[in-house]
């Protein structure tokens, strides 16, 4: 996977964290060139002279965001694929492998923890709206692997069906990325201020539901004691 090269200093790094930063907080099309460029405290023509255009750095920041979760991602699905050689993986495992990376990499970040969630959310929901080839086409391969391995762990549920249900669960990842901030507000704070890790450890337990729903792994693990997972 190509590696991205970022500036550690001058004019293109103030302006790449600029625009990370807004582009986190108001969303890919409510940011301008001028709104960037007022931030980073530069000249209009700055961003055409270091990265081309406004598509070009929007394109870096996302490809300097999400090539390190795809690699994490890949990763960790090998580590487990490893781990259950010959058995089938733990659903749970697998969707942790998917999530898990996006809330890892706030660590390397030098965004705050909420905004780097939005930035990510964001990034997520422009898929439909084009996105860097390289990205678009890391993206393609992490659903083709996760896509066998969730066939694997549910061999009754057809590949139609279970494109959905990835759909679906990639959408509720996106929602939660973007609007805890909301959540918190129009419940007026009944949702508690929960840490992530105890947020992702909600959502990978209803993602599992939903995925197993009307399979025979189902019903068994309706039957049986309820597995914990300490994610």
């Amino acid at each position: 996977m190509r590696a991205v090269t970022i500036p550690e200093s001058g004019s293109k790094r103030k302006l790449l964290d600029a625009a990370e930063q807004l582009f986190a907080d108001k969303g890919f099309e409510a940011v301008s060139v001028r709104d960037i460029t007022q931030l980073a405290k530069t000249n209009v023509a700055a961003v055409n002279y270091h990265f081309g255009s406004r598509d070009s750095l929007l394109s870096l920041v996302m490809m300097r965001y999400m090539l390190p979760v795809t690699e994490e991602r890949i990763a960790r699905l090998e580590a487990i694929e490893r781990k259950w050689s010959g058995k089938t993986a733990p659903l749970e495992e697998i969707i942790d492998a998917l999530v898990r990376p996006l809330v890892g990499q706030v660590r390397k970040s030098e965004l705050s923890e909420r905004l780097f969630y939005k930035l990510i959310g964001r990034i997520f929901s422009q898929q439909a709206d084009g996105l860097p080839a390289p990205v678009e086409e890391q993206l393609r391969q992490v659903l083709e692997r996760f896509m066998r391995a969730f066939g694997t762990a549910l061999p009754t549920v057809d590949s139609a069906d279970l494109a959905w249900r990835m759909h679906f669960m990639v959408g509720g990842m996106i929602h939660l990325l973007t609007h805890q901030d909301m959540l918190h507000r129009v419940t007026r704070g009944a949702s508690g201020l929960p840490t992530m890790e105890a947020t992702l450890s909600r959502f990978i337990r209803y993602s599992a539901v939903g995925l197993r729903e009307g399979t025979e792994v189902e019903a068994a693990v309706k039957k049986g004691p309820q597995a914990t997972f300490d994610f």
